[in-house]
């Protein structure tokens, strides 16, 4: 039977997330739009949910309001349920006036809020990642290996190791060395390719966990990387479990086993949404019995008058207008007109993509009024004096880039939902 004890969750949800500028010029990256209606933040919420830990603190920092925003809306929990909620927490400084100044600190200045609960393990999850994770197994694990410390894992390549905790376990996988972004490293048991890597997920024991902050606290260090899972290898037990293992029903054939992705970069994020399309995709959106939950939508449906709609997402408030859309990702209320061609795109809430336009290998944030005949994506040269465009040649439109300021709320979505009348869609496979 499954161990349910007493769990407290932190989500470290303060990231700036200076590599997914400019989407993150004004919202943290937690909160930056994921798919057709979700943020992704969404996805360590719905782990949690899904796996019954209820009791959740949102740890946040760098220009939060929309995430603040965001959580009030979509994360609400029964006032009659006192230990349901997911609340968000900005920087207390209750020991002088410092932002959070590292993953270790952040939970830290909260420390009276493990205090509080006397929780019997307190997990601390990222906020960044695109997966499903069924925590409870995480949680068994750490159970029954007897262990102070749970550290998530999954082979990375090692050209990559720089950007991860690597691990080395033995063959008991207890850990015995735990390197925060090395420089190089050895490749794990069995591979010649790959170290083992932390996904930025730990379980703690609760009183182990307040020790060593405590400990941190004195010492002047603020990090859990860089600080303190490196010291309690030596002092503590600390166990690497495999991501690998963790099995999600409902998950289909087709997806990749252990689906796990990190979209701290424009060209990560802009290759994690094309995963999730087609019959067939990588990492499916749907799945009733471990949903990944998203804000309300009070929007109309969708509209398609006529077009080319080639293995795409069109979200609510939609209106397709004779246009051609080949693996495109539009969020709400966007509106395609005649002769616009979006190709390998995704275009946020509230836009319009003019006559004409074209626009390909691109992010149109929100609230652009993209011009009749403007193309973008074709001339990387002119679209980088306007534009950030990635060395992988992924174009990034500012939100507001178009008409800074319009909100294009008033484009005709409020028209009949999904009319085809004299239309026309040909939708190819």
């Amino acid at each position: 039977m499954p161990d349910h004890r007493n769990v407290l969750a932190f989500v470290m949800a303060g990231g700036e997330g200076s590599r997914l500028h400019p989407l993150t010029a004004e919202r943290c990256k937690p909160a930056v739009p994921f798919n057709g209606k979700h943020r992704i933040v969404d996805f360590v919420l719905s782990n949690l949910v899904n796996s019954e830990i209820y009791s959740v603190y949102m740890l946040v920092q760098y220009k939060s309001q929309s995430l603040i925003e965001h959580v009030r809306q979509t994360w609400t929990m029964a006032r009659f349920m006192p230990q349901h909620f997911i609340t968000c927490v900005p920087p207390q400084m209750r020991n002088g006036p410092e932002w959070f100044q590292g993953t270790a600190d952040a939970v830290f200045q909260n420390i009276h809020l493990i205090e509080t609960m006397k929780p019997d393990l307190v997990a601390v999850f990222g906020a960044d990642h695109i997966y499903r994770m069924d925590v409870r197994q995480m949680i068994d694990f750490h159970i029954q290996s007897g262990a102070a410390a749970s550290v998530a894992t999954l082979p990375v390549r090692l050209s990559q190791s720089d950007q991860f905790g690597i691990v080395d376990i033995d063959d008991n996988n207890r850990i015995v060395d735990f390197k925060e972004k090395p420089s190089t490293c050895d490749p794990m048991p069995g591979s010649t390719t790959h170290a083992l890597g932390s996904m930025g997920n730990y379980i703690f024991n609760a009183d182990v966990l307040l020790e060593q902050l405590r400990k941190m606290h004195e010492n002047g260090t603020s990090d859990f990387g860089k600080h303190i899972l490196p010291s309690m290898v030596k002092s503590h037990k600390l166990v690497a479990y495999d991501f690998d293992t963790n099995h999600i029903p409902g998950t289909e054939p087709y997806e990749e086993h252990g689906y796990w992705r990190d979209v701290g970069t424009i060209d990560a994020y802009f290759d994690a949404h094309f995963d999730t399309l087609g019959a067939a995709p990588k990492f499916r959106m749907t799945n009733a019995r471990w949903p990944i939950y998203a804000s309300p939508d009070q929007a109309e449906s969708a509209q398609i008058e006529n077009g080319v709609i080639n293995r795409s997402v069109v979200g609510s408030g939609s209106i397709i207008d004779g246009a051609s859309l080949d693996h495109a990702m539009l969020r709400r209320s966007v509106l395609v007109e005649r002769g616009a061609r979006l190709e390998h795109c995704i275009v946020m809430e509230h836009s319009r993509i003019g006559r004409g336009a074209q626009v390909r290998r691109a992010i149109v944030d929100q609230d652009n009024d993209v011009p009749a005949g403007e193309r973008i994506g074709f001339d990387l040269a002119h679209d980088r004096k306007r534009f950030h465009v990635t060395d992988s040649g992924i174009v990034v439109v500012p939100a507001g880039y178009f008409h800074p300021g319009a909100k294009h709320h008033a484009h005709p979505a409020a028209r009949p939902a999904v009319r085809t009348g004299k239309g026309r869609l040909e939708v190819v496979a």
